[in-house]
């Protein structure tokens, strides 16, 4: 299938690793030319020589923290008029209720969801303008299966899915969809960080953990990251120009709602 988006430019936010890498080589697969990010460079030159590897495009990249403003300035000096957008940042650790001082709650708003809210801003008067945009945001499952040891990643992530779903109906007319992807336990290195802290706190080694982990998924098996980049090029397509205000969940079957 042509997804007809070869030729189009895509900034892709955090994306020297993880979900966001896993977008950045299926959007280059698609012929779309690709700006990458990191604040690592060495990992950032790594993945940008891997995805040229795989994907015969060498992506851009753009040594910058998003979550700041001068990180979100660069990116947009180096890509100002990108057709697609893809919102992700890494999420913080799970906690509990004593952990979770003003200051954490205001750094969390900050980077998870005013960040990725303020570049959208930026650049969605320019995909109006120009008939086409597609915005994708990576959230989480806890979006809709909130859980408390979750919630300070989980309340930002569901204001920025408010916000997506209210301006989706605002720009749909003009060319622009926004939509919003919620992965559960995907192979990434978080996924290996949670299993690490589950066994520490359940005591067990870490197979076990990743065993417990495992058993809430119907498909019995973890997500590949691959399979998040390419749910989220389709959402980028032309094909899926009528695809917009949703919310997709990746999750090998583990949400048990109807909606």
């Amino acid at each position: 299938m042509d997804f007809g988006i070869a030729g189009k430019r895509a900034l892709v936010c955090a994306s020297s690793s993880g979900l966001g890498k896993a977008c950045a080589i299926s959007l280059a697969l698609e012929g779309v030319e690709v700006w990458i990010n990191g604040r690592d460079t060495e990992r950032l030159e790594a993945t940008a020589v891997e995805i040229n590897t795989l994907t015969g495009r060498r992506p851009h990249t753009v040594l910058a923290d998003i979550d700041t403003a001068e990180g979100r300035a660069a990116v947009l000096t180096a890509c100002p008029d990108p057709d697609i957008l893809i919102c992700n940042s890494g999420g913080p650790k799970p906690g509990r209720l004593e952990d979770w001082t003003e200051a954490a709650w205001s750094e969390v708003v900050a980077t998870k969801m005013i960040s990725p809210i303020l570049l959208i801003q930026s650049v969605i008067d320019g995909m109006r303008e120009r008939g086409f945009g597609r915005v994708v945001a990576i959230t989480s499952a806890m979006v809709k299966t909130p859980k408390f040891p979750m919630a300070l990643s989980t309340g930002p992530r569901a204001g920025l899915t408010a916000f997506c779903k209210a301006l989706a109906g605002e720009v749909a007319k003009d060319g622009v969809t926004i939509n919003c992807i919620l992965p559960e336990k995907v192979e990434t290195e978080r996924l290996a960080r949670m299993t690490r802290s589950l066994a520490r706190v359940r005591e067990l080694d870490e197979a076990d953990a990743r065993a417990e982990m495992l058993s809430s998924i119907p498909a019995g098996r973890f997500g590949r990251p691959g399979e998040v980049g390419d749910a989220c090029a389709f959402l980028c397509s032309d094909r899926a120009g009528y695809i917009t205000g949703q919310n997709l969940q990746l999750d090998g079957g583990a949400y048990s709602g109807l909606i």
